[in-house]
């Protein structure tokens, strides 16, 4: 049963029960009922009033009211809490050197390894055979006169390449625009999700996490207004 409900039950049950216990039992009884109803029935309507609106109480509903400002604030925590510019860095940093270690050379080589040079090198005769210097070459052979040079190319490629994957300042820079980019990135992904958010989601989403935890003011409002009756009662009688 909810505990909020089986609390202000049993409240109202001990109010009941104060106009029917003997009569030097009543104030004792009923003032206890009393006050632990009051107590429970008062915490009760301020957990209901977090998610919903009630006529005539100013400030009830809050949540959905303000579902704006909990968007904002979920954006804040993720951004500034998880993906900052200094925890993306530690990340690059910690793969580079975990990439190095394991592997024996870092993730530029990996990059180089996979470039398919001599498509390059089509791709670059293909651009000049579709130039002025294709007249002029077509005189000395055409396209198969560049075809000695494909070597020399594809190693001097190499060769410069492993030259930048060397090169501190290239490195950091590479690393500066990852971390800008997957910033960015992760900031539009959390930008799309938040806008789908609704009022109703939002309030159902923290209603999820904390309603079932906050049923225990009505317990405590309850217990505590229950003592306070009853020790009040004692002092007057």
């Amino acid at each position: 049963m909810n505990k909020s409900l089986l609390t202000n039950a049993i409240a109202l049950m001990v109010v009941i029960a104060g106009f029917v216990v003997p009569a030097s039992y009543q104030p004792l009884v009923l003032n206890t009922g009393l006050f632990a109803l009051s107590g429970g029935v008062t915490n009760w309507l301020a957990i209901h009033m977090l998610f919903e609106r009630v006529p005539g109480f100013y400030g009830s509903g809050v949540i959905p009211a303000r579902f704006e400002e909990f968007k904002s604030g979920i954006k804040t925590l993720v951004m500034e809490q998880f993906f900052t510019r200094e925890n993306l860095d530690s990340f690059f940093n910690k793969m580079a050197k975990k990439d190095e270690d394991q592997k024996g050379h870092s993730i530029m080589d990996k990059v180089i390894d996979a470039i398919d040079f001599n498509t390059a090198f089509d791709s670059l005769v293909d651009v000049i055979m579709g130039s002025s210097f294709a007249g002029m070459l077509s005189m000395v052979g055409g396209a198969n006169a560049l075809a000695p040079l494909k070597e020399p190319f594809v190693e001097k490629m190499h060769e410069f390449l492993a030259q930048v994957s060397e090169d501190q300042d290239i490195l950091d820079q590479i690393q500066q625009d990852s971390a800008k980019n997957l910033l960015s990135s992760v900031e539009q992904v959390v930008d799309q999700r938040l806008d789908e958010l609704t009022p109703q989601l939002v309030k159902e989403i923290i209603q999820e996490m904390i309603k079932k935890h906050l049923g225990w003011l009505v317990v405590w409002g309850g217990v505590i207004g229950g003592i306070i009756g009853l020790a009040t009662t004692q002092l007057l009688l």
